[in-house]
């Protein structure tokens, strides 16, 4: 419990109330993710209860990706209102911006916050923010992005999904009748800052290498920019002795500005990406791009949001598994093409979100409904 609480009796009345949180996350923890079957400079405070006995703070990193205001947001404040109907979410989002980040990380310390959520925008920047909340003994969950120092992580098993976007590229090259070793493949990676992306390439690059490919180019992406991954490959496309037989795209983002570049060079190589963002999945739908990682977010935020509560409350959540000494929770991703879009439509993806204009008729051909 924090140093700073007011008396003897407000700690009691916050025990009490998190209790069952605790105990909630702890047999989350158990079932593991074997149980599941399935931005703006915005700031503003969410949650149910008014006395402020707890309030945590959710830094998410972007806007660019939808993820984060569609669905990382809204999911965390329904699981931590549903563990403490008294906790407060104080949001913030760092528009790509690390300096931003830090002050917003600061700010979260200096109002004395009793948890912090942090998707960094830059790991390797946190540091600093991250000591002066242990010195107020501030707990911190690192949620998507793994950073040193967290007291919880909740993610993806980020180089497991590298893997299966690598096997993917496999599987599209196999679905035209290509051979994996017949040419040269690129790879357009996440941002070099982000340490999600450096688990997808090495995952990818380890499956890819395996079956024998060429990886005949590779680059980072800036900040996640589908315009950066575009002219990096209208750039190849132009100096390159042959052109690629497939394109790995670390996100449905980047792979949008790969085929930006391929259909005005008028090649078409297999293309994969991730996230099943509306886009990528009318791209697949198209058939311009082959596959898409679908990851479920609503679990990973119920995840992050019962730890957070549980470590306001002076609690230590058991993770199903430890990730560089850190109690973990993963959540399973799976590849989607265009045979099982049809199969993730529900709450988090919606069919009429997808299926408008011209898609509306490939997706009654593909069962999208």
């Amino acid at each position: 419990m924090r140093h700073n609480l007011q008396s003897r009796n407000k700690q009691s009345r916050k025990k009490l109330a998190l209790l069952g949180a605790s105990v909630a996350i702890g047999a989350l923890a158990l079932s593991g993710c074997g149980s599941q079957k399935g931005q703006g400079n915005a700031e503003a405070e969410s949650g149910s209860g008014s006395d402020g006995e707890v309030t945590i703070a959710l830094l998410l990193p972007e806007s660019k990706t939808t993820r984060y205001e569609s669905l990382d947001k809204p999911n965390f404040e329904k699981y931590v209102a549903e563990a403490n109907p008294d906790a407060k979410v104080k949001y913030s989002n760092a528009n790509q911006d690390a300096t931003q980040q830090q002050q917003q990380v600061e700010a979260a310390v200096t109002e004395g916050v009793d948890a912090i959520v942090l998707d960094p925008v830059d790991a390797s920047a946190v540091s600093s923010a991250l000591s002066k909340a242990k010195a107020k003994k501030i707990p911190v969950i690192s949620y998507d992005r793994f950073f040193e120092g967290a007291d919880y992580y909740t993610s993806f098993d980020n180089k497991k999904i590298g893997n299966l976007q690598g096997q993917a590229v496999l599987d599209g090259l196999k679905a035209e009748g290509v051979d994996p070793k017949s040419g040269p493949v690129w790879m357009v990676n996440g941002d070099p800052k982000d340490p999600n992306a450096a688990d997808f390439k090495a995952g990818a690059e380890e499956t890819l290498k395996a079956a024998g490919v060429d990886i005949a180019g590779s680059h980072d992406t800036l900040d996640w920019n589908p315009d950066d991954a575009r002219k990096w490959v209208e750039g190849q496309l132009q100096s390159a002795d042959e052109d690629p037989i497939a394109i790995y795209a670390a996100n449905d983002g980047t792979a949008g500005g790969v085929l930006a570049a391929t259909k005005k060079a008028k090649v078409k190589p297999v293309v994969t990406g991730q996230d099943a963002e509306v886009d990528g999945l009318q791209n697949i739908l198209r058939g311009d791009q082959y596959a898409t990682i679908y990851k479920s977010i609503p679990p990973q935020a119920e995840f992050a949001a019962k730890a957070a509560v549980a470590l306001a409350g002076g609690e230590e959540p058991e993770g199903s598994t430890t990730y560089k000494n850190t109690p973990t929770d993963f959540v399973e991703a799976k590849v989607v093409t265009k045979d099982t879009v049809k199969d993730i439509v529900g709450d988090q993806i919606k069919a009429e979100d997808i299926c408008t204009g011209g898609v509306k008729k490939l997706c009654d051909d593909a069962g999208v409904k």
